[in-house]
């Protein structure tokens, strides 16, 4: 009987002790990627002729904190006259910078990059007898760009709906319709088109011109996104 109670204890108090799993080591995939060191990138500067809005050269440094480097500015221009064939000009013909777009009556006249319509002529009030030069451009619609650049078109047949100061427009943009109205009633349908920096919007004398606009009209049908200079007062 003691044989048997000896027996009995040892198995119990084998029962009491907890098993301890054995110990499997994790196996490696001969595919598993091994850890790469950090690494600091330096993002590509974008191209200046495929950006249409302000571009900048981004800078990583010790803090990857962004740091904008001075590059030009680079706008979309477009030709003020759609579709750009359907215009004939050329070079001088006035007194002062500015160049006659000859087109058929009714083409579109367009916003040559992105801007806000600075001041706009609804009514054809120009008088022969009376030879009021601030009302000589009959309808007319001038922008300032976000290029800081007046562009001003005269002798317009009408004026498109929603074109009013204020409203921003795009490059493209119909703002009215090539005509002769003003003291062009008596010539063959055309856009004068003056450039010239902004001042006050009733500022008839600079805005119909003050910088030659013929370079860069050429430019801008041939594609090429060139941005005026601005004269010096």
């Amino acid at each position: 009987m003691r044989p048997l109670l000896s027996f009995l204890c040892v198995c119990l108090l084998a029962g009491c002790a907890p098993a301890v799993p054995p110990t499997v080591p994790t196996p490696v995939s001969a595919h598993s990627p091994s850890p790469l060191p950090s690494q600091t990138s330096t993002p590509p500067e974008p191209s200046p002729t495929a950006s249409r809005t302000a571009s900048a050269t981004w800078t990583a440094t010790a803090s990857s904190t962004p740091v904008p480097s001075d590059t030009p500015v680079v706008f979309h221009y477009v030709f003020p006259i759609q579709p750009p064939e359907a215009a004939g000009f050329a070079p001088g013909g006035h007194a002062y910078p500015a160049t006659d777009l000859f087109a058929a009556e009714g083409t579109r006249f367009v916003a040559v990059t992105d801007g806000v319509v600075d001041f706009v002529s609804y009514e054809d009030r120009w008088d022969p007898l009376i030879n009021d030069l601030s009302v000589a451009g009959g309808l007319c619609v001038a922008i300032v760009g976000d290029d800081g650049v007046r562009y001003y078109g005269s002798h317009l047949s009408a004026i498109e709906p929603m074109i009013v100061p204020g409203v921003r427009v795009a490059a493209g943009q119909v703002l009215g319709f090539v005509g002769h109205t003003g003291n062009a009633c008596n010539t063959p349908p055309h856009v004068h088109f003056g450039i010239s920096r902004p001042t006050h919007p009733e500022d008839w004398r600079l805005r119909r011109g003050e910088v030659d606009p013929y370079p860069f009209l050429s430019a801008w049908r041939d594609g090429h996104d060139v941005t005026p200079p601005l004269p010096v007062p």
